[in-house]
């Protein structure tokens, strides 16, 4: 593992930044305040080969590695489109590996092309709403039917639902008294979201209003055979493939956005003057924008450890683990300074850094809380007894 991008990654960084350029603060202001899904920047990276970028060659991919992949998402953050344009692309990098991973020949050709291509969109439902993060008791359930399923329950905090014509799905195949072991019974599917059988109900919140979260109601969505992937009752095992990618890009991308957050502030303390002096000469303003420079720096090698350990198929649930941890506290704390750092007009939309903010916080959250990562480390790294 090298301390800096190599030339190709540097390369990468630079040709993103490129496109991302086309899209400036007040295009993603303005998604921010209408709500309306990116399509334009989708398209923009897809039309650029991007969206397949860890996806296999066969199938239209570049076939690179999670490095590259969060190399990529950090510079989409760091442009200033933070999760509002990071969160419109995100799926395609990680949420996919179990099908590229666990699908059949046929299944990949089906499902991956239009992926990449960008003439089809997919999100992914796991989560629900009286289950959290304890994915084994999981309670929507797919009931065999002949040569299909039908799919019956609710999910919720599922991105995308609005836009996606697919849908990465878990669902309990085996009813829980059954099965022998708690991770087993949950099959896994990718199949279409057929709106007349399922209802994607928007969830208003505080920030990435571009990208729209949802709750699911299945009410008997037939799901074919042949859009279940691997085997029936092993789904749990399968998603397990993408959750560490899954925390090395949330870490890459809350560095980005706290970078665009401190590059901003940086340049408003150059500019502001009060007392005839620029309040970046003062250090009441210098020494936190230092502190925060030094906390993402740190936290991006964090990263960049955890995603060289994936790319070269080690072990990486801690590091990946700790650069999400890492990475969401030095992005929060990068925003809040930024925000301070404009006095008064950080609380204004037209500098674009309490936006920052509020998107920032959602790398605090999701995909796993803070608790529960210090809970994971302590048991994993320092040998402590699990306490949940």
């Amino acid at each position: 593992m090298g301390l800096s991008l190599t030339p190709s990654q540097q390369e990468i960084r630079e040709a993103i930044l490129k496109v991302c350029a086309r899209f400036p603060d007040d295009y993603w202001l303005a998604r921010d305040t209408d709500g309306a899904f990116p399509h334009e920047f989708h398209k923009a990276l897809a039309e650029a080969g991007w969206l397949g970028i860890a996806m296999p060659e066969a199938y239209g991919g570049s076939g690179l590695g999670i490095t590259e992949a969060a190399v990529m998402m950090q510079a989409v953050a760091e442009s200033g489109a933070a999760f509002s344009g990071a969160s419109a692309v995100h799926m395609n990098i990680f949420g996919l590996n179990p099908v590229v991973v666990f699908a059949t020949e046929e299944q990949k050709r089906r499902f991956l092309p239009p992926l990449i291509a960008g003439t089809e969109k997919a999100c992914f439902a796991v989560t629900e709403p009286n289950t959290g993060l304890d994915t084994t008791k999981l309670q929507t359930r797919a009931v065999r039917h002949g040569n299909g399923y039908a799919v019956h329950g609710q999910k919720i905090w599922i991105s995308t639902a609005q836009v996606a014509e697919r849908v990465l799905l878990l669902a309990r195949t085996t009813p829980v008294e059954e099965i022998k072991k708690r991770t087993e019974g949950l099959s896994l599917f990718y199949t279409a979201l057929d709106r007349k059988y399922v209802e994607a109900r928007v969830i208003d919140k505080m920030g990435r209003k571009a990208v729209d979260s949802n709750q699911l109601f299945f009410d008997g969505l037939p799901v074919p055979l042949e859009d279940r992937i691997g085997e029936e009752g092993k789904g749990f095992e399968y998603i397990l493939h993408g959750m560490n990618p899954e925390r090395i890009l949330i870490a890459a991308e809350a560095v980005g956005i706290g970078r665009a957050a401190l590059a901003r502030a940086a340049r408003y303390a150059k500019e502001r003057v009060v007392f005839g002096r620029p309040i970046g000469q003062n250090q009441a303003i210098q020494h936190p924008l230092a502190r925060s420079w030094m906390e993402l720096e740190a936290a991006n090698l964090m990263m960049l450890k955890a995603a060289a350990l994936c790319d070269a198929g080690e072990p990486c649930g801690i590091e990946a683990n700790a650069a999400k941890y890492l990475a969401a506290e030095a992005g929060f704390t990068a925003c809040e300074t930024a925000v301070l750092t404009h006095g008064g007009m950080g609380y204004a939309k037209e500098f674009h850094v309490e936006r920052l903010l509020r998107e920032v916080l959602i790398a605090r959250i999701a995909p796993v809380s803070r608790e529960l990562i210090l809970c994971n480390i302590a048991e994993k790294a320092l040998g402590l007894p699990k306490s949940y």
